[in-house]
């Protein structure tokens, strides 16, 4: 009897010991670690092919937003026609909370936005932060067009500082030559007048023959669709970014753009009065 035991445990053990090592073989196999580095490859792929900028389609909006950044807003002018802030108000989306709308105000020395006055209060009524920009015109006196928008844009406490929007370049010599001083002259007196620096709205053409070498102690504000992320520019003074020309949002019609601040709320208030 003890030795048909003794029988039967050493067959259960040279079972176990066969399994065992066969186990193992299979651990240590090429083809098992193969699979785990093309499994692991698959996994992390979007990880680092990723920009960062956590885009991800908002079916709202009906465009793509960086959601990586947490301060989302709109700019309009009256190329939008009559806006029913209402609406606008109740068609935000959680984890893309429109906070901050640009109005345009004024344009060259004397045109001003037909739909202002009721953007600017409608705006700041429906709890938005507000801000005014202005439309530089290269071929206008540059005091004359600043006092345009002094006339026109009456900020309150909480507002957004002023914005020029630099985004055509001079159709004569002339007036390319004389850009860089002109700009700067509607900077001088915007900032004289308010005690504060104003944002550049601009685009990459614009960045690139004007702003990078003269304006680099300006907060920048970028016009770029074509591209995932922003590249070629100097990031430390950049603090919006227009992505999107084409979203659309309940009370607005057509294509509205869209803009992200690449900052905190702290930063943010930073910029307002």
């Amino acid at each position: 009897m003890p030795k048909k035991i003794f029988s039967v445990r050493n067959s259960y053990s040279r079972k176990y010991s066969k399994w065992y090592h066969k186990w193992l073989n299979w651990i240590f196999h090429w083809r098992l670690w193969y699979l785990l580095v093309f499994s692991g490859i698959i996994v992390m792929y979007p990880i680092f092919v990723s920009d960062g900028q956590g885009w991800k389609f908002v079916d709202t909006y009906e465009i793509s937003l960086p959601l990586k950044h947490q301060i989302h807003g709109i700019d309009v002018s009256h190329h939008n026609g009559l806006i029913d802030w209402a609406k606008v108000k109740k068609t935000q989306k959680n984890n893309a909370y429109i906070k901050f709308a640009f109005i345009k105000a004024t344009e060259g020395t004397d045109l001003q936005d037909r739909y202002f006055d009721m953007n600017w209060k409608q705006a700041k009524k429906h709890g938005f932060i507000r801000g005014a920009y202005h439309f530089f015109v290269p071929y206008s006196d540059p005091k004359l067009q600043a006092l345009n928008f002094i006339l026109k844009a009456k900020h309150e406490e909480g507002d957004l500082i002023p914005v020029l929007d630099f985004e055509i370049n001079g159709k004569t010599k002339k007036e390319r030559e004389n850009m860089v001083e002109n700009v700067r002259i509607w900077l001088n007196t915007i900032e004289s007048h308010y005690g504060i620096k104003p944002i550049i709205y601009t685009n990459r053409f614009i960045y690139n023959q004007y702003i990078e070498d003269n304006f680099k102690d300006y907060p920048l504000w970028i016009s770029q669709y074509d591209s995932g992320d922003l590249e070629g520019y100097d990031d430390g003074e950049i603090v919006l970014w227009q992505h999107s020309c084409t979203g659309k949002l309940d009370g607005i019609n057509g294509h509205v753009d869209f803009n992200v601040f690449l900052g905190s709320d702290f930063k943010l208030d930073k910029l307002r009065f």
